[in-house]
């Protein structure tokens, strides 16, 4: 097991942003009694996962945040609640999945595999440190690996997978065409970045592209071993890749490869009783 969540309960996203608080980070939820609270929402929507009308699981802030000074949010939302149904050669198959949509979830899985020995390219290190600042970033991790070595490591959450990395409306005409009528409901392309966009032809998120380009500016020191890990917090996928969807991320990507920055892909598990448990480290990357 790589980490625990404590008193999780499943809820109803009735709106976001809250109705009480206009921020995009807190929504409005739903418990058994039938009583509104807002919750904190890191991801944003994080694409539909846990957008108004959506089920997910949240915990009371306290449980799990226990330095908390919300005044607002009395919960945190911790996971996206996914069904699929698909209908393959007339045999019907669900896939139920419960996504981590936290992005500080993935830091402290990476940090709970880091020390367990889960990372196959990074085991046994001497030392680490949370946090620490390099070039014009702050990056999760650094510290001493086995052999003596300097290393940076910057982790990135990856909740969103799909049978193709298109965009919607290329999606739906794949889907009318029957393209994905016959991928099994598990094969998907896990991928990263996504999301909203400040204008047309964008990239989603300026840190991580600072943050790559940054780990790929760090190999010409050659005494430091630059590393990326995308944690995909669910199990229906078979590879991952930086998204066609921001060519600008996708290019950097690519580039800090050739470069010698270090990708490893940590996909992890969870249940209701928010357990996480590691899957694998060896997805396949699509370059």
């Amino acid at each position: 097991m790589l980490a625990k969540l404590n008193d999780l309960v499943l809820v109803k996203i009735v709106s976001r942003p809250s109705k009480l608080c206009k921020t995009p980070y807190v929504a409005d939820i739903e418990l058994d009694d039938g009583s509104i609270v807002q919750a904190h929402c890191a991801s944003m929507g994080c694409c539909g996962l846990s957008e108004k009308e959506s089920y997910v699981y949240a915990s009371p802030i306290k449980s799990n945040c226990s330095q908390t000074k919300s005044k607002v949010c009395s919960y945190k939302i911790y996971l996206a609640n996914f069904c699929e149904e698909k209908i393959i050669n007339s045999q019907l198959y669900i896939n139920k999945q419960l996504i981590g949509v936290d992005p500080k979830l993935a830091e402290t899985l990476v940090e709970n595999a880091l020390t367990k020995n889960y990372l196959k390219t990074l085991t046994n290190i001497k030392t680490y440190k949370r946090e620490v600042k390099l070039l014009n970033s702050r990056f999760d991790f650094a510290g001493i690996d086995t052999n003596g070595k300097y290393f940076v490591l910057e982790v990135k959450n990856v909740p969103l997978a799909d049978y193709a990395d298109v965009s919607s409306s290329d999606r739906k005409k794949m889907i009318k065409q029957g393209e994905f009528t016959n991928i099994a409901i598990n094969e998907k392309i896990s991928y990263f970045p996504d999301g909203y966009r400040k204008k047309k032809g964008a990239v989603v998120s300026e840190r991580a592209l600072k943050h790559i380009n940054e780990l790929a500016e760090i190999t010409y020191s050659k005494i430091i071993r630059p590393i990326i890990c995308f944690v995909v917090q669910r199990t229906d996928v078979t590879s991952f890749q930086a998204s066609v969807l921001d060519p600008i991320y996708k290019e950097a990507f690519n580039e800090a490869i050739k470069k010698g920055v270090e990708v490893i892909v940590l996909v992890v598990s969870w249940n209701a009783e928010g357990e996480a448990t590691f899957v694998t480290c060896d997805l396949p990357i699509n370059y």
